[in-house]
């Protein structure tokens, strides 16, 4: 009886075995690499950058309208005529919030902790008045306007305290629906482009100071850029004040929103309302402005270097203000119906002289 053979192995073939899946075992292709981050950003960044060199340029060739209002008027023009397409979205975005948020903690750097104490405590008077101002003719006017709860809150909210963000801030406070949330953007965009081409203007024509003017234009106007590119198309002390003024007032969107989720809890029969988040809507740019300024206390800072920090600041705030340039959608805005659009000019129009009424009563124009 013979022995069986041993089976003859091939190492080669057990190798391949053991690596290639069986038969009955799908193949997939590898998930592809997200991109890094910065490769978003580039596209958007680098239009808002060369744009903005251009709007800066240009200003000072034309120091009387300045860099920002040149920078937000050609982004507007470049939007509606050409928009840019989705690949430069992020880095637009990126430019509108977090380039904006850097320049007033550049600025920072430029103003002493004393300053800043001082001109908050000083302009708190004229923001409270003006806050009331913008609530009760929100609630009146958008009552006989006949317009919903939540848009006349948002307006409301907006037009008092910072804009874009007061509003994104109270939205899922009040439960507004995406419809509600973009009349209401729409809106006050509406207004602080108008406010960018009129206050400075309109500043000239009542012969402010730049005291009188940086309060009115922290007091008066929305958003946090509008403000700066405004102040600063003024002169630079009245854009230095109503920088800290407009900080001041924006502040105050935790009280707002902590009084408005109490109300809301209490409308819903809920321990609190869902999706209030104060860490969320704390603007903590803020933060780290009073951090430079503290920096800019302690004299870490040489005096040689400020001008150059400030031109730094200025070209930041150009760089946002064209950015938001570029994402003003014009026919949208023309869209969103005349009553929105009537509240927030009343409401708009009961700040700004809510505001020169109570500066002149005290004095301070």
């Amino acid at each position: 009886m013979s022995n069986p053979q041993p089976e003859h192995i091939d190492p080669v073939e057990d190798v391949i075995e053991h690596i290639l899946p069986a038969d009955d075992i799908e193949l997939t292709a590898p998930e592809p690499l997200a991109p890094h981050p910065l490769v978003a950003l580039a596209p958007g960044l680098g239009l808002v950058l060369v744009m903005a060199l251009i709007a800066w340029w240009l200003g000072h060739l034309a120091p009387l309208v300045g860099g920002p209002v040149i920078g937000i008027v050609l982004g507007i023009i470049v939007r509606n005529l050409r928009a840019p397409g989705a690949v430069f979205h992020t880095g637009i975005r990126f430019a509108a919030r977090q380039v904006l948020q850097w320049s007033v903690v550049v600025l920072g750097f430029g103003l002493s902790l004393g300053t800043v104490a001082h001109t908050g405590m000083a302009s708190l008077s004229v923001t409270l008045v003006t806050m009331t101002a913008a609530f009760l003719t929100a609630w009146g006017l958008g009552k006989l306007l006949g317009v919903s709860g939540n848009l006349k809150t948002l307006i409301g909210v907006g037009t008092a305290i910072c804009g874009g963000s007061a509003i994104a801030a109270v939205t899922p406070i009040v439960r507004a629906d995406e419809h509600e949330t973009a009349f209401a953007i729409s809106t006050i965009f509406l207004f602080n482009l108008v406010a960018v081409l009129l206050f400075p203007f309109l500043g000239h024509l009542m012969h402010l100071s730049d005291f009188g003017f940086g309060m009115w234009a922290g007091t008066a106007i929305n958003d946090t850029s509008s403000v700066v590119a405004a102040a600063y198309s003024y002169s630079h002390a009245a854009g230095d004040y109503a920088t800290i003024v407009k900080l001041t007032r924006s502040t105050l969107i935790i009280p707002v929103c902590l009084v408005l989720a109490v109300i809301e809890a209490w409308r819903q029969k809920q321990s609190g309302a869902q999706g209030f988040s104060l860490a969320r809507i704390f603007p903590w740019f803020i933060v780290w402005f009073l951090v430079a300024s503290g920096v800019r206390t302690a004299g870490l800072i040489p005096n040689d270097w400020q001008p150059y920090v400030a031109e730094l600041a200025t070209f930041m705030i150009v760089m946002a203000l064209t950015s938001i340039g570029l994402s003003a959608d014009l026919r949208r805005m023309a869209a969103t119906g005349a009553r929105p659009i009537l509240l927030g000019t009343g409401v708009w129009a009961a700040v700004a002289i809510s505001s020169l009424l109570v500066q002149h009563a005290l004095g301070q124009i």
